[in-house]
């Protein structure tokens, strides 16, 4: 799309939306920023702005006469679609984009796009390295920290983008079309936003609506979803498994990751030789090396970077030992399943922190996944009582509040004993207490250092 002289509306200021009113102007659009949360103030959103704006900044309510004279509008993913806004843009049939279409319609060369409840942002920084090992001009955006749209001017013909997205950034998509998509698993997850579970999956599945027969899609053979799925693509599929010897696909087979394009069988690298814990990761990794496969990426060079990748910060993230206590931030883990994932990788006595904004998830399934392994679960935030109850329910009650997450590190520095590790893995989202998990994990492990020993 050609934006010069289109009137596009930016709907929120955090960012992503500041991100793509940037890009908006240096297209020569003409921007209104707009933001529903009366308490801002304009000098403090214009303030965002290193390089200045001539945006016009509207907040609190959508007046119809900046609705009527729309050509666009670009919506941060954070903003529901239901909201008076977002409906009184429907109706007056204004076009609903977000920053992954507005990014992928400036940008230029291939893409790998990532989806998934779990997983992503590892597979995505992986993913990300293994291109920047062979490919010479790699951007890796979207929900790992970089906004697509900050980087979307500087491509070119021959840049390969690794993008993270997200069932948010999915659900305003029109001709996103990666060269290489992969769906990684789908469990329940943000259903206080999507309401039901086939509108999730509806919406993940968004990722390869645009592919063609040329592109591939990559899927978990081991998910019913996905793998019912691919099925039905039109598109090139290729399965990663944990538990299936598969015909063409990448699998593990007797402590290896494996890889058969249909005729050899390759082997990619042995279990022992990573440096991620836990079998989750394993998935993570047979689905990067798919992706790099179907990239084009050789498989020495795919070997070399699985081999020596380390975990992303927030994700079953080492932090320190105090006292022979070992300390994990698995602050990445915001629903239930992620933080199932958490538990499983611990092979010591646990002692867990959870809680956080409710998303009405169920964690009756994250219970009964302790195994034994936790000796102690210590709650905070919106859900701590919801989270008590299902603990109940399951038969296991050494659960205690605390009012604070620096509280609830104090309370299991106290009860651990050497040997135990203490898990951050909330099975929740931050918000109501922190920004984002990020600010959740980093508190942590501030908490953490301070701690004697």
């Amino acid at each position: 799309m050609d934006f010069k002289g289109k009137r596009v509306l930016v709907a929120g200021t955090g960012l992503s939306g500041i991100s793509a009113a940037r890009l908006l102007e240096k297209k020569h659009a003409e921007v209104i920023l707009y933001d529903g949360n009366e308490a801002l103030k304009e000098e403090d959103i214009r303030s965002r702005f290193e390089e200045g704006t001539e945006a016009e900044i509207v907040i609190g309510e959508l007046p119809d006469r900046i609705v009527d004279a729309l050509d666009l509008t670009v919506f941060s993913p954070g903003i529901p679609l239901d909201t008076p806004a977002a409906v009184k843009l429907k109706t007056k049939n204004v076009k609903i984009w977000g920053e992954i279409e507005l990014a992928y319609q400036a940008g230029k060369g291939r893409v790998a796009a990532i989806t998934g409840t779990n997983g992503k942002t590892t597979t995505t920084a992986l993913v990300g390295e293994i291109m920047k090992n062979y490919f010479d001009s790699v951007y890796v955006v979207g929900n790992i920290g970089t906004p697509y749209t900050g980087a979307a001017l500087e491509m070119t013909d021959d840049t390969v983008t690794v993008a993270e997205v997200s069932s948010f950034q999915l659900e305003t998509i029109e001709n996103f079309r990666p060269d290489v998509s992969a769906i990684l698993n789908i469990t329940p997850d943000h259903l206080d936003r999507h309401k039901t579970m086939e509108n999730y999956i509806a919406e993940k599945e968004k990722i390869a609506m645009n592919q063609r027969s040329t592109d591939t899609c990559v899927l978990n053979f081991d998910d019913a979803v996905t793998r019912k799925f691919g099925e039905g693509l039109q598109t090139k599929v290729l399965y990663f498994s944990r538990f299936e010897e598969l015909q063409k696909g990448v699998y593990l087979k007797s402590g290896a990751i494996c890889y058969n394009d249909g005729s050899r069988i390759t082997e990619i690298c042995r279990l022992d030789e990573l440096k991620l814990l836990g079998s989750h990761n394993h998935e993570n990794v047979m689905a990067a090396a798919a992706i790099g496969i179907s990239m084009g990426v050789p498989m020495d060079v795919i070997r070399k970077t699985v081999r020596e990748f380390v975990a992303v910060e927030h994700r079953i993230e080492y932090v320190a030992e105090k006292n022979g206590v070992k300390y994990y931030n698995d602050s990445k883990g915001t629903n239930p399943d992620a933080a199932i994932k958490g538990i499983q990788a611990m092979v010591t006595p646990t002692l867990l922190i959870g809680g956080g904004y409710d998303k009405n998830s169920e964690y009756e399934e994250w219970i009964e996944a302790f195994d034994g392994k936790v000796k102690l679960l210590v709650l905070i935030g919106q859900t701590r009582e919801k989270i008590a109850k299902a603990a109940a329910d399951c038969g296991f009650t050494n659960v205690r509040f605390a009012d604070s997450l620096e509280e609830a590190v104090k309370i299991c520095a106290a009860e651990a004993v050497s040997g135990d590790s203490v898990l951050l893995s909330p099975a929740c989202a931050s918000w109501g207490m922190f920004k984002n998990y990020e600010e959740r994990g980093r508190m942590f492990k501030e908490y953490v250092y301070h701690l004697e020993g």
